[in-house]
Parts: C-alpha cells; sequence; structure tokens
C-alpha cells in the first residue's frame, strides 16, 4: 500500500480534530485515518473545560501562545459563525484587587496591545462596575474580543465536516503498540491495525507516553492538574453577567480562580488546581496505580511541590473546603456566599512538566522526518485549535 500521502492522526480532542480538518483542505486526496480511544470525539480537556474564546491577553509578545491565541480567536469565531455552532462574543473583564497589582494590569494591558487585540481598555472601578456591578477592585482591563462558546458542538462539527471529506474516524480505537516498519507507521489497537506514512501525536493528556510508544526520549512528562468548579446557583447568578479573572500571580504558575457565564445558561466558579493521582482522574477518588507511579518517579514534580508550597498547600484545602473555595471567590465578588455555590464539574490540565520542575510554557511540538508530536497544548489551546492544526500542517512533509 502506498503510504506516502498518509497521515494517522492520534487523539481526537479539538487539537487532533482540527490538524485533520485543516490536512483535508491543504491535501483533499490524503488518506487520513484518526484514532481515539474514547467513545466520542473531544471527551477531555476539549470539553472539561470553562468554554472561553480568549483573545491573547495574557501570553508573552511574539510566543507561539500570543500569535496563536490571536489567529485562533479569529479563526474559531468564524467557524462557530459559519457552522451556526453556539457562541457569544460578551467581553472580560481581568481585575486588580490590590495596590501591588496594578502594576501586573499594566504589563497585561501592554501585552495586549502589542499581540494586536482591539479596544483594549483600562478602566477605574466606577466604570468597571458599569459592566460587572458587583465586583470589586481598583482597575480593571476590559477586553471586548473574548467570549464563550460551546466545544462540544465545535468537535461534533470538526468530527462531521472530517468525514464529509472523506477521512476516516475511528472511535473506541485505544492504540497499544506503534512500530515503524520500512516506510510506514503501524499503530496496533485492541481490535485492529492501522498504517500511514506520517504520524501525528494529538493525544493530550497521554501525548508523552505516546510519543514514548513512538521511540522518543521523554524529556518532559504530562503531569495531570485537576481543575475543579462551582456553579452559581440561579438566585446568585445575577451577581455575574459574563467573565471576571483575576490578575495572575507571578509566584504562583496558575491563573487563579474567575466567574465565567456559560454559553448553555449559569454561571461557573473556578478552577483550582490540584495535582490528580490519575490522569483521567476528575474525581478525588480516581487512582491509577501507573499514573500515580509515573508521577512519583518524576523528580520534576518533587521539585515544583518544593517550588510551590503554598501554592499546592492553597489549592488542596480548597479542593476540600468550599468555604475556603468561597473566599478566594470573594475577592472579586465580595456578595458570594458559600450557600450560592454548587458543585460542578472538573477537568484535568494535561500540563507539561520539565524534569527541574519547571512547567512548559508555551507550545511544544517534537518534528521528526516522519512523525510530529505535540507534548503542549496549553490555554488558549481550544480557542487557538483551527490555527494549531494550520500551523502542524505548515510543518509537514508534503
Amino acid at each position: 500500500m502506498d503510504t506516502r500521502k498518509s497521515f494517522l492522526i492520534i487523539g481526537g480532542g479539538l487539537v487532533g480534530l482540527a490538524t485533520a480538518y485543516r490536512l483535508l483542505e491543504r491535501l483533499p486526496s490524503a488518506r487520513i485515518t484518526l484514532l481515539e480511544k474514547e467513545a466520542n470525539v473531544g471527551a477531555h480537556q476539549s470539553t472539561h473545560n470553562s468554554g472561553v474564546l480568549h483573545a491573547g491577553l495574557y501570553y508573552a509578545p511574539g510566543s507561539a501562545k500570543a500569535k496563536l491565541a490571536v489567529t485562533g480567536i479569529q479563526q474559531m469565531t468564524k467557524f462557530c459563525r459559519d457552522e451556526g455552532i453556539a457562541h457569544e462574543i460578551c467581553g472580560k473583564l481581568v481585575v486588580a484587587v490590590t495596590p501591588a497589582e496594578l502594576p501586573r494590569l499594566d504589563e497585561l494591558l501592554r501585552r495586549g496591545i502589542a499581540n494586536g487585540l482591539q479596544g483594549l481598555q483600562k478602566i477605574e472601578a466606577t466604570d468597571m462596575r458599569k459592566i460587572e456591578p458587583y465586583v470589586k477592585g481598583l482597575a480593571a482591563v476590559h477586553v471586548p474580543e473574548e467570549g464563550i462558546v460551546d466545544y462540544r458542538q465545535v468537535c461534533n462539527r470538526l468530527a462531521l465536516r472530517i468525514q464529509e471529506g472523506g477521512a476516516r474516524i475511528v472511535t473506541g480505537a485505544k492504540v497499544t503498540a506503534l512500530q515503524r516498519r520500512v516506510d510506514a507507521w503501524v499503530a496496533t489497537t485492541q481490535t485492529e491495525e492501522f498504517n500511514a506514512g506520517f504520524l501525528i501525536n494529538c493525544a493530550g493528556l497521554h501525548c508523552d507516553l505516546m510519543a514514548k510508544m513512538a521511540g522518543e526520549q521523554r524529556d518532559i512528562r504530562i503531569v495531570p492538574f485537576r481543575g475543579e468548579y462551582y456553579h452559581l446557583k440561579p438566585e446568585a447568578q445575577s451577581l455575574v453577567k459574563n467573565l471576571i479573572y483575576p490578575v495572575p500571580n507571578p509566584q504562583f504558575p496558575f491563573l487563579g480562580v474567575h466567574f465565567t457565564r456559560m454559553i448553555q445558561g449559569g454561571v461557573e466558579a473556578g478552577p483550582n488546581a490540584v495535582v490528580a493521582f490519575a490522569r483521567e482522574g476528575y474525581q478525588l477518588t480516581n487512582f491509577s496505580p501507573g499514573d500515580m507511579l509515573d508521577m512519583l518517579l518524576f523528580p520534576g514534580l518533587w521539585r515544583f511541590l518544593y517550588h510551590y508550597p503554598t501554592m499546592a498547600c492553597t489549592e488542596l484545602i480548597q479542593s476540600f473546603s468550599k468555604a475556603h473555595f468561597c473566599k478566594a471567590l470573594q475577592r472579586l465578588v465580595p456578595d458570594i456566599r458559600t450557600d450560592n455555590l454548587t458543585p460542578g464539574g472538573a477537568g484535568v490540565r494535561a500540563q507539561a512538566m520539565k524534569p527541574t520542575g519547571d512547567l512548559v510554557d508555551d507550545f511544544h511540538l517534537v518534528i521528526r522526518r516522519h512523525a510530529l508530536h505535540v507534548l503542549n497544548a496549553p490555554s488558549p489551546a481550544a480557542t487557538a485549535s483551527l490555527a494549531i492544526g494550520e500551523h502542524i500542517v505548515n510543518q509537514l512533509p508534503i
């Protein structure tokens, strides 16, 4: 079988789907097979997030995150508009609560302008409360281009368009072995073998293991962090109009809890960030001995915890205590009460980590002659997925 124009994509999340979609645009005659181990595409990070369309405010100018976020939100918004997918450009406030946060707010404004965001504005407390009447803070940056979307609809529509284009999506296809034979990759699942000339690893939470299966050294490791959410009860939803975010603390590697109005209705609050006991550990009780052993033997995790002991303890306490979680939310919206909160869902972030304990902050691709591995696709990967897919296709020998 001629495998010169054949591609095997492992992982049916947004990045894998978008890559197949963009590849079909470039090579309509290519033989493309996408393997997804779950019964449906988009089963993990793609649909276990806050559903925000990120415009690129936070990211260092010139970084892949910044470039892909700005292009990505434009492409994603157009795709949703063309396909009739539920979305809304509602705007966001990033709020400085203390005087120490004001210089960092100014830096965010500078970054956003450098990244090409339109309509950014720093506003004082009075104008801030015209947008979000119940927010507390000294000043804010208003980001009018940000919005919300139904990523489940995006996944399903991408899958439909991919299949209409002649590519094959195989669900329930967990890859158990990968081999390079002569001029083709052979992927073995529980029931079948698949072959192609070029391998694209978009396996998300399992991308480092898939790369290892393909013969790569695991220079970085995926460490799963669970992010837990609460929903505001109906009587408290009027406290949040759209999106309210904090100014990131540079001493900590994660953003912090925030408020998100959801496209399906309701308001979500969170997430925290705690090390999960399984790569798909959506609940505290989910435990995988193999995943835990892999993490415990990785020196990077211990160095990370050594660098951020306060954050690790705080996030863990918030996981067990609704009162502590509520206190974190009250920094932004003081009128929130513990009895306004009802448990929501959770997501698991595939966080790439170095042996030093440092987090891999930007997108990270490993490109070989016959393979490409996406080994870190952090936020804003969902928003930027179509742009990431386009970027991946631009790296391929086609």
